[in-house]
C-alpha cells in the first residue's frame, strides 16, 4: 500500500487549484476503518442497512398508523434522515450518497440488461435536478407531506423507481449526475466537508498510461499495468469501473458531483486515491477549469442551484413558524383566494425569484462600481454565487439540527410501537413515549453556532474571490456581499426565534 502523503505535481505541471500540496490525514490509510472502505464490497455493507430501513419505511407508510409521529416513514424521514444527512455532511463528507440505497436495485438491473443510451444531451447538466428539486420543496408545503405517511411512502418508492429506470437504460451514473436532486443538494453541502477523495502524489498519475480511475480497470497480466496497453485490450473486460460521474483524479477539485463511491480507489492500479483531510470551503475559492464540471463560476445552472440552495433554506425554515400561515391568510383575504396553491406558488416565487433577483443584481452593481471591475453584472454574480452556499448550509444545518436534536430519541417508542403491533409482542418493550430529545435551551445555541459558522465561511470565501476579482480593491468587491450575507444570517436569526407551529416539535417543517 502506498503510503506517502504527498500531492506535489510533477515537475512542470501545475497543482489543480484547491488542491494543497500535503494532506495531513487519509482516512484510507487508517487501521480498520480505512480497511473497510478499501473492501471492494464496503459500499455495499452500507447500502444494505439503509435498503432494509427503506423496506421498513415504505411497509409502515402504507400499512402502519396514519398518525404521522407513530410511522417510521414520516419520522426518519422528516426528522432524523434530514438531519443525519447535514450532519454527516459537515462532519465527513458526502456519506449518504456513499451508502444510498437506491442505487442497489439499479446495480441488480444492471446484471440483467446493459443500459444502451447516452443521457440525452439536451438534459444534461442540473436544470432538471433544480426543477425537482424545487418541485419537492412546493409539493412537501402543499400537501404537508411531513404528516402524511402514505404520501412520504409513495415518495420513497417514486425514489427508487426513478433510480432503476434512469440507470437501466442510460450508462454512467447518469441519475446521480443529472437528477437527482438530494444529491445535489449534497454535492453542495459536501463542499463544507473536512475530507474529499483525492489523488495522493500528482507524481504517480503523471506517469500513469492506463488511467484505469476514469475509463477503469480492465483485466490485464500485472506486468501491463505500467507500459502502454497492448492493441486490442479495449476487448478485454473490465473487472472495475472507474469514475461513472466523468472526475478524473490528477485534474479533480474538490467534492461537486463526487458520491464517495471509490471506485476511483479500487480501479487505481497504483493505490494512489485516497480519502483525504482539506480545508472546508475551499474548493469554493478555486477558480478556472475542473474535470467533470468545467469552469464552475461560468456554469449557469450551478449558479442557479447555488442561489436557490440558499433561499430555499430560508423558505423551508420560514414555512415551519405560524407567522407563515398569519401571511397566507392574509394574502387569501386580500385577493379572495379559497385555494392554497396560489398563494404557496407567489411565496415561492417572491423567495426564490425575485428576492434573489433584486438582492444579487444590488449586490453585484454595487460591487461592480467599488471594485472597477469591468465585468458584466451576470458574471459577477456568478462569481460571487459561491459565496452563497456556507450561509445557506448554515440555515439548513440550523433548521435540520433542530428537528433532529428535539425529537432525537422518538424513533425509540415508534418503534417498540411499531414492533407491538406487528408482533402482538412488547419484544423491545412497552413504547417509552416520554422520550424526546434535547431540550431546546441546548440546541438554541448549536442553532446559532451553525448560522455564525455558515456567516464566516461566506465571508471567507466572498473575500477570496473578491481577490480574484481585484486585487487591489478586495474589500470594494467584498463588502456588498458581505452585507448580503450578514442579511440572510439575521433573516435566519428572525425566523429561527418565532413561534413555531405545532409540527416544528415533532416532525419538521
Amino acid at each position: 500500500m502506498t503510503t506517502t502523503l504527498s500531492r506535489r505535481p510533477p515537475s512542470g505541471d501545475r497543482l489543480p487549484a484547491g488542491q494543497r500540496p500535503n494532506a495531513a490525514l487519509d482516512l484510507l490509510a487508517l487501521p480498520g476503518v480505512g480497511r473497510f472502505l478499501r473492501w471492494r464490497h464496503s459500499r455495499l455493507m452500507l447500502q444494505l442497512p439503509l435498503l432494509a430501513v427503506s423496506v421498513v419505511m415504505v411497509a409502515h407508510a402504507f400499512w402502519g398508523p396514519d398518525l404521522a409521529p407513530k410511522n417510521l416513514a414520516a419520522l426518519l424521514t422528516w426528522v432524523h434522515f434530514r438531519g443525519l444527512v447535514v450532519l454527516a455532511l459537515l462532519c465527513a463528507g458526502n456519506l449518504f450518497c456513499m451508502a444510498c440505497p437506491f442505487l442497489l436495485p439499479r446495480e441488480l438491473a444492471r446484471r440483467l440488461i446493459a443500459p444502451r443510451w447516452e443521457w440525452p444531451r439536451w438534459l444534461r447538466g442540473k436544470w432538471l435536478s433544480l426543477a425537482l428539486f424545487v418541485a419537492v420543496l412546493f409539493t412537501y408545503e402543499l400537501f404537508d407531506l411531513w404528516s402524511d405517511p402514505w404520501w412520504t411512502g409513495v415518495l420513497i418508492v417514486a425514489y427508487f423507481a426513478a433510480a432503476l429506470l434512469v440507470d437501466a437504460l442510460f450508462r454512467r451514473a447518469s441519475f446521480c449526475k443529472h437528477v437527482c436532486p438530494v444529491g445535489q443538494f449534497n454535492f453542495l453541502g459536501s463542499t463544507l466537508s473536512p475530507l474529499e477523495v483525492a489523488v495522493r502524489d500528482h507524481q504517480v498519475c503523471h506517469t500513469c498510461s492506463t488511467k484505469d480511475c476514469i475509463v477503469g480497470r480492465r483485466a490485464e497480466a500485472p506486468q501491463a499495468l505500467d507500459r502502454q496497453r497492448p492493441a486490442g485490450e479495449a476487448q478485454l473486460p473490465i473487472i472495475q469501473r472507474g469514475c461513472e460521474l466523468g472526475l478524473f483524479q490528477p485534474r479533480k477539485v474538490g467534492n461537486l458531483d463526487c458520491t464517495f463511491c471509490l471506485d476511483c480507489v479500487y480501479a487505481c492500479p497504483h493505490d494512489n486515491v485516497g480519502l483525504l483531510a482539506r480545508l472546508p470551503a475551499e474548493e469554493l475559492v478555486a477558480a478556472g477549469s475542473r474535470s467533470g464540471l468545467g469552469v464552475v463560476e461560468r456554469r449557469a445552472d450551478l449558479s442557479a442551484w447555488m442561489i436557490v440552495f440558499t433561499f430555499a433554506a430560508l423558505l423551508n425554515a420560514f414555512a415551519m413558524i405560524s407567522p407563515v400561515y398569519a401571511l397566507e391568510q392574509a394574502i387569501a383575504e386580500w385577493t379572495g383566494l379559497t385555494v392554497e396553491w396560489p398563494i404557496l406558488a407567489a411565496l415561492f416565487a417572491v423567495t426564490l425569484l425575485i428576492e434573489p433577483a433584486l438582492l444579487l443584481a444590488a449586490a453585484a452593481y454595487t460591487t461592480r462600481w467599488l471594485s472597477g471591475t469591468g465585468e458584466s453584472l451576470l458574471a459577477i454574480v456568478q462569481r460571487f454565487a459561491r459565496s452563497l452556499v456556507p450561509i445557506g448550509f448554515g440555515i439548513w444545518l440550523a433548521h435540520y439540527g433542530f428537528h433532529f436534536f428535539t425529537g432525537l430519541w422518538t424513533v425509540i417508542p415508534v418503534t417498540q410501537h411499531t414492533v407491538w403491533r406487528t408482533t402482538g409482542r412488547e419484544l423491545l418493550g412497552a413504547p417509552q413515549w416520554h422520550l424526546g430529545g434535547l431540550p431546546e435551551s441546548v440546541v438554541f445555541p448549536l442553532e446559532m453556532g451553525f448560522l455564525g459558522l455558515g456567516l464566516l465561511g461566506s465571508w471567507l470565501v466572498a473575500w477570496g474571490i473578491s481577490r480574484q476579482l481585484a486585487a487591489e480593491r478586495t474589500l470594494g468587491g467584498w463588502a456588498p456581499w458581505a452585507a448580503l450575507h450578514l442579511a440572510i444570517f439575521a433573516a435566519a436569526v428572525w425566523i429561527l426565534t418565532q413561534p413555531m407551529d405545532m409540527r416544528g416539535t415533532f416532525l419538521g417543517g
